[in-house]
């Protein structure tokens, strides 16, 4: 049997898809690494809303796919920007699904880290902007997973130098329960963060950013950098506080910087790991036995995938991510919150699938083919 799928100048073209996946099972957690996977919210295709709407989230569905990936050993870092943080999901709907996913990680022995921004502010003073964040902090705090402070659009924009961003994560550090995890999110993912760090030059915010860390080690968990630049994550984690890690947020080149060198390595926090997961498990397993090559093997291959998936402009891999559980039987449909199941074309969708199906991602590859037809279909592709 063949699909017919088109490429970017139209043109059909015959792709025999693979007959078996890729053997997975669930395992526990790994000894070598911390690793998250930023995971997805599944719409409630039913409700009658629209893109400007609050979400209407389907919370099974999006709760089974949370057990999925704990199943695997990953851990999930939730309500991040793959769960359509201030790009469908609005902060009473994020608020929502922190505390049902600490509560499910609670039940089922999960690994869970929330993440804590101001998108309940759409711009505002420095003192609201430190307000907006110490209100997510305490719901993440209740609900008893550890909090991720991520990269705030309201902040980038009333902040004048380093020395606001020095001073509010300061006021935010010091009042931390526990240790968080820092979450450098480049304008690639959102161009609202031109400049994070109160400088465009990469270096100087760099330094602003190592020196939030070093005031504050006993505080900070681990910092996440997601500039899809492994040079300067390098660089980053060499210059970290002992103690403090370095979780990749680079969806390009993650297999060397899990693997690492003889200074070190990064642990990881991915949006890639969404439709990887089962496979990603497996390698960092491999990793744990201190085979490096093997390891390399498994995750080298999904780079083409990760590099489609996150291709300019970036913030809209969600898209991607959420065709892909659909096509893996994670959920019923292809319907985003915001309707964001738009924003990609359908040969970028083409593409997707056949990167897929080639690295063994989907469980059941028939069931993966008949919506990709369907899909075809509905684009008005005849098979």
């Amino acid at each position: 049997m063949t699909i017919e799928l088109p490429d970017s100048q139209g043109r059909l073209r015959a792709y025999e898809p693979r007959a078996e996946p890729l053997a997975l099972t669930p395992g526990a957690p790994f000894s070598s690494r911390t690793v998250f996977s930023a995971a997805h919210v599944v719409a409630d295709p039913y409700a009658d809303t629209s893109p400007d709407a609050p979400a209407a989230v389907d919370w099974d569905a999006t709760l089974a796919f949370r057990r999925h990936l704990w199943s695997h050993g990953l851990g999930v870092a939730e309500a991040m920007d793959t769960a359509q943080r201030g790009m469908g999901l609005d902060w009473a709907g994020a608020a929502e699904l922190i505390r049902r996913s600490a509560a499910e990680a609670k039940a089922v022995g999960g690994r869970i880290a929330c993440g804590v921004g101001t998108d309940q502010l759409a711009a505002g003073s420095l003192a609201e902007v430190r307000a907006a964040y110490e209100e997510q902090l305490a719901v993440v705090e209740e609900s008893g997973a550890r909090a991720i402070l991520m990269a705030s659009r309201a902040l980038c924009a009333a902040a004048r130098g380093p020395e606001d961003y020095l001073e509010t994560y300061g006021h935010l550090l010091r009042q931390s329960a526990e240790p968080v995890i820092l979450h450098w999110l480049g304008p690639m993912f959102d161009p609202a963060l031109e400049g994070y760090w109160g400088s465009s030059d990469l270096d100087t915010a760099t330094d602003t950013f190592l020196e939030v860390v070093a005031a504050h080690p006993d505080k900070v968990d681990g910092i996440k950098v997601s500039l899809l630049d492994a040079g300067r994550e390098i660089d980053i984690r060499r210059r970290l506080p002992q103690g403090v890690r370095c979780y990749t947020g680079d969806d390009f080149h993650y297999p060397e910087l899990i693997a690492g060198d003889e200074k070190g390595f990064s642990h990881a926090l991915l949006g890639i790991f969404d439709p990887l997961g089962p496979l990603a498990a497996e390698a960092v397993r491999v990793l744990d036995t201190g085979d490096v090559a093997g390891f390399r093997g498994l995750l080298d291959p999904t780079v083409e995938l990760s590099r489609h998936l996150f291709q300019a402009p970036t913030r809209y891999y969600k898209t991607g991510v959420v065709l892909l559980a659909w096509l893996a039987g994670h959920q019923s449909h292809f319907t985003m919150v915001g309707g964001l199941q738009s924003a990609r074309s359908l040969p970028h969708f083409a593409r997707a699938y056949e990167l897929a199906d080639r690295l063994g991602l989907f469980p059941d590859p028939k069931l993966a083919e008949e919506r990709m037809k369907n899909l075809l279909a509905l684009y008005g592709v005849a098979q």
